[in-house]
């Protein structure tokens, strides 16, 4: 049953990279897709530093006191 799995997974990626290879539409949804994506994780980030820089903030204030 996995060894089925592993070669229904490898097939299916082979097949999607072709696919990709060979369309101008799917190429260029693949790379809008990755734009969209490395924004959005850029956002992520930089709302996870934010909070964390006020969190040491608020250390760095009671540690004073």
């Amino acid at each position: 049953m996995e060894k089925i799995f592993c070669l229904g997974l490898v097939f299916g990626a082979v097949g999607g990279a072709l696919l990709v290879a060979n369309s101008y539409k799917a190429r260029s949804l693949v790379k809008k897709s990755q734009a969209e994506v490395m924004q959005k994780v850029g956002e992520m980030m930089d709302e996870r530093l934010q909070a964390q820089s006020g969190d040491s903030r608020t250390e760095e204030k009671k540690s004073k006191k």
